[in-house]
């Protein structure tokens, strides 16, 4: 027994030598000089949520809001959300940049203050989401299922608190809260696309909007539909270039039908409709309908026909 412990030991330690070599961790191992504070899940998602109640009031918290409590509800809530994103902006520039506390602080809560003054404009645009979920689903009952029910608006509303800060230059955070509704919704759009008012996005599981993606107004989109990048770049050591516009480009007015696959920087002119289960690679022309016909071949309609 006692040969097996110190046996035991001695594997022990020879794996804890090999956890804490340098080279194999090489830039996956974050080291905190001071205790300095990480982005937490937690709080991202009690940030999340403050958002989305201070946005639509009533339906994401359990505050007795009316309308002699409303003003003071929303300072209260207001204060608590200033505190946490200003702890966690920090937190994120503590991952991302080497710099002092004090000016990383200074920095993250002005970003803070910027961001909830960015609510009244951001509620506004939530409001026509909400406007195009409703009108373009037949099953809809009231805008208050479609706030309090529809994941996609729980993704939307994620997405365009993380814009926000994305616009903002916010670190790490914006992508935490995209994630989050991923794993709660099962829509991933990155905070780096731009998306413009009353987009819907009907079911929605499976949708993928990338990072360099726009999208203009009045556009609804069905689920499993992908706007990707078709190849990547590559720099002189076979790296991936970061930063250039590699997702299309959607117009006004613009139906998507489910799955359809969307790749490359290309342009969707508005008015057009890409039926489902298409791979769609090249420029659709303003007003064309794209369909599957039965031999699978790719049948382009143009707006007259």
């Amino acid at each position: 027994m006692g040969n097996l412990t110190y046996k035991n030991e001695e594997q022990m330690k020879a794996t804890v030598r090999a956890l804490a070599n340098g080279d194999s961790l090489a830039s996956m191992c974050h080291l905190r000089l001071s205790k300095e504070p990480l982005p937490q899940q937690n709080i991202i998602a009690d940030i999340i949520s403050l958002s989305r109640s201070l946005l639509f009031p009533g339906f994401f918290s359990d505050c007795d809001v009316n309308s002699f409590n409303l003003e003071f509800m929303i300072g209260m809530q207001c204060e608590k959300l200033k505190a946490a994103l200003e702890n966690q902006i920090l937190a994120g520039f503590m991952l991302a940049e080497p710099d002092s506390v004090e000016i990383l602080r200074s920095k993250a809560e002005a970003m803070a203050a910027t961001f909830i003054e960015q609510l009244p404009a951001m509620r506004q645009v939530l409001h026509t989401d909400v406007v195009a979920m409703y009108l373009g689903d037949p099953a809809a009952v009231s805008y208050e299922e479609v706030i309090y029910c529809y994941p996609a608006i729980k993704a939307i509303i994620n997405y365009r608190i993380a814009h926000q800060l994305f616009l903002q230059g916010v670190p790490v955070i914006p992508r935490m809260i995209s994630e989050m509704a991923h794993s709660e919704t099962g829509i991933d759009i990155h905070p780096g696309a731009t998306i413009g008012r009353y987009f819907a996005i009907d079911h929605g599981t499976g949708v993928v909007i990338g990072a360099t993606a726009i999208i203009g107004e009045h556009v609804k989109i069905y689920q499993g539909v992908t706007l990707g990048a078709k190849s990547f770049a590559l720099d002189e050591n076979n790296n991936p270039i970061k930063g250039i516009p590699r997702h299309p480009i959607i117009g006004d007015n613009v139906v998507i039908y489910s799955n359809a696959t969307i790749l490359g920087r290309i342009n969707i002119g508005s008015n057009a409709v890409i039926g489902g289960n298409i791979w769609v690679t090249s420029d659709v022309a303003e007003g064309e309908k794209l369909i599957q016909a039965k031999a699978n071949n790719i049948l382009r309609i143009k707006s007259d026909e």
